[in-house]
């Protein structure tokens, strides 16, 4: 009938492009000794991990993603999911998916919904107005189905990449450059605000999207990204909807919830050790595998129930990334094992 497990992981691969091609303002790009070491370990994360879904982010090259596939010995296992013109000169969301499991074909989200907006009088009289132009995502979201199993629903699967915390550079802006002596002790701050905007912004329209799917239909969905903030953020508040955990033994679930694989892992252990980035010294979880739930134990209508999570992080203790050709964030991945609700239960 069907899968009995299955396992999804988020894995940002730190910029992964073919040698000597531009990216950002480098111009160089990676060297040939550097790729060869970055393919290598990015082989070694497939083979270790073998999850039957990786979402991938900062991928630049399909031909990047593919020489590690190969090499990890895993090719014939996988379906390569890379948009149209991936030739290393702008940055995409990818995956590969266990061969059976997808339908149909995958699609690149780079608009916002027609119907989006970002925009209100404000609550009260003292409330200014606001309005948010933004239109399309930064990083295009994929979104593909799979169907794990022949007597269960399609799965719906996004892969995301939002805005970072790094300050947006303004120093080029009309309005800065025009009044230099004004602005340029607001940079960063300013630059930072620009950011966290635009990152709102697109998980407000990620959530707009699962939403129209979600609604009203029993549509299992997971979500897998590097939405470059943590588990409590208001950007993790507005993809989740901010579901309840726990409300007994298949009583809870939310129609359009997803829940947090770190909250499924958290309340499996006795300690929180979950960080998928180091950053000045501060360890975060900015990667994240979000689901629905039709994958939440105590849903009373779950499909699959949570088997445990695996962060690797250790090659975060390191920083010379580019020399030891690790990555700079952690890969999650979580297993579910198929067990749906008894109707007993219900």
């Amino acid at each position: 009938m069907g899968r009995s497990t299955l396992s999804i992981a988020t894995f940002n691969l730190f910029n992964l492009n073919e040698p000597g091609l531009r990216m950002y303002t480098n111009e160089e790009g990676w060297s040939q000794a550097q790729y060869d070491k970055k393919i290598e370990w990015t082989a070694h994360q497939f083979k270790l991990l073998e999850a039957d879904i990786f979402g991938f982010q900062e991928l630049w090259h399909a031909d990047s993603l593919v020489n590690a596939l190969q090499l990890s010995g895993l090719a014939d296992r996988y379906d390569v999911l890379v948009p149209d013109g991936a030739n290393g000169t702008r940055i995409v969301c990818a995956s590969i998916v266990r061969k059976g499991l997808l339908t149909g074909e995958p699609t690149w989200i780079r608009d916002f919904p027609e119907a989006f907006v970002l925009r209100s009088e404000g609550d009260d009289p003292q409330t200014p107005q606001i309005g948010v132009n933004i239109r399309g995502f930064s990083r295009p979201v994929l979104h593909f189905r799979i169907k794990p199993r022949e007597d269960g629903p399609d799965v719906h699967v996004y892969v995301c990449h939002f805005k970072s915390k790094a300050p947006t550079k303004v120093f080029n802006e009309d309005w800065y450059q025009n009044d230099r002596q004004t602005y340029s002790k607001h940079g960063d701050g300013l630059g930072a605000a620009l950011s966290t905007i635009r990152r709102t912004a697109e998980a407000a329209a990620l959530r707009f999207l699962l939403s129209e799917v979600m609604k009203g239909s029993d549509t299992p969905v997971i979500v897998l990204g590097d939405i470059n903030d943590g588990q409590h953020s208001n950007t993790a508040n507005i993809l989740t909807d901010q579901p309840r955990f726990l409300v007994g033994d298949s009583k809870g679930g939310g129609d359009t919830a997803l829940y947090t694989a770190q909250t499924l892992q958290e309340y499996r252990d006795s300690r929180d050790v979950y960080y998928t980035h180091i950053h000045q010294d501060v360890r975060e979880s900015l990667d994240h595998v979000l689901v629905s739930q039709e994958f939440y134990d105590n849903s009373r209508k779950r499909l699959w129930m949570f088997d445990g999570l695996i962060i690797n992080n250790d090659h975060l203790n390191f920083e010379d990334h580019k020399g030891l050709g690790t990555n700079d964030h952690g890969i999650v991945r979580a297993t579910f094992k198929y067990k749906p609700v008894a109707r007993a239960e219900v």
